[in-house]
């Protein structure tokens, strides 16, 4: 069945239409950014930088470490624009742009977030690294996609009945890593940890300026749950929606964090720009170890 122009939106020159990419334009393994500026943090340490194009808060360079091909994006802040990027980028690597008909054979591609993210429990300090075995979505991101079989259900609803804030409306999704991925960057300098992804940075975070918290106990409540010997470690904005609509597509992923706050004790990172720096040379040093195949 072809795709309507409507649902597979492309640019005058065949583009996807908010990315601006062309499917020769991605590597299969894909590192992802928050920032845009962070882009040519990574790109820097390439070879050589084959593409590089930008369009909105999406910035993209694709290019060659130590004889591996690596896209490297830029995805904004938030799941709403983890939905573009995740589902472009998958629309790049499976779907024919001229016949707008779903490729037969299928491409798996290798997601690696890189971001920053506040810690909620005490013994996980400012400027560590954190591999996130779960991702919890307040969101609601997943809830639009039949989504039941690629989500960790026991987890999920062990959550949400522990949190009881159904009254509020909160119910959360859960998703978790690729474990085979993940294997190819243990550490002793990673730790494992259940991720919460929240719809907001401040209220959805616990954060009071000026307008009060609906749940004044949101972080001591997440900080108090653990499942299956994982607490709920930190909070960012972006991993549950990666791990969702990758593994609904059938790619792999894993998301890394530079611990930059620890909520708990009111810390944050003196030097946080060096360990943004240092989780991208640790990333990259894994990628170039590692067989991807």
């Amino acid at each position: 069945m072809s795709l309507g122009s409507s649902e597979l939106i492309l640019n005058p020159d065949g583009s996807i239409y908010h990315l601006n990419l062309l499917p020769d334009d991605i590597a299969d393994i894909i590192i992802t950014v928050g920032d845009p500026d962070r882009v040519h943090e990574v790109s820097k340490h390439f070879d050589s930088v084959e593409l590089e194009k930008k369009k909105r808060e999406f910035t993209t360079h694709t290019g060659i470490l130590s004889g591996k091909r690596i896209t490297v994006i830029s995805t904004g802040i938030g799941t709403d624009n983890i939905d573009i990027v995740l589902n472009e980028l998958d629309a790049l690597a499976n779907i024919d742009f001229v016949s707008r008909t779903i490729n037969e054979k299928k491409r798996q591609l290798s997601f690696i977030r890189i971001g920053t993210s506040g810690s909620i429990q005490p013994n996980l300090p400012v400027d560590s690294f954190l591999l996130s075995s779960s991702g919890v979505g307040f969101d609601g991101l997943l809830h639009f996609y039949d989504s039941g079989h690629a989500r960790n259900i026991d987890l999920e609803s062990r959550l949400n009945d522990y949190l009881g804030w159904k009254e509020q409306k909160i119910y959360a999704y859960a998703t978790d890593f690729d474990r085979q991925l993940a294997g190819k960057f243990t550490s002793n300098r990673i730790r494992l940890g259940i991720t919460v992804t929240n719809s907001g940075f401040y209220g959805p975070q616990g954060r009071n300026l000026r307008i009060a918290s609906a749940l004044p106990d949101f972080n001591a409540r997440l900080a108090g749950f653990s499942y299956q010997n994982h607490q709920i470690t930190n909070l960012e904005m972006e991993t549950a929606g990666i791990y969702g609509l990758a593994k609904l597509h059938g790619h792999r992923a894993i998301s890394l964090s530079a611990i930059l706050a620890n909520r708990a004790t009111g810390e944050f990172s003196k030097n946080g720009q060096k360990t943004i720096n240092d989780l991208i040379q640790f990333t990259l040093e894994k990628i170039i170890s590692s067989d991807f195949d």
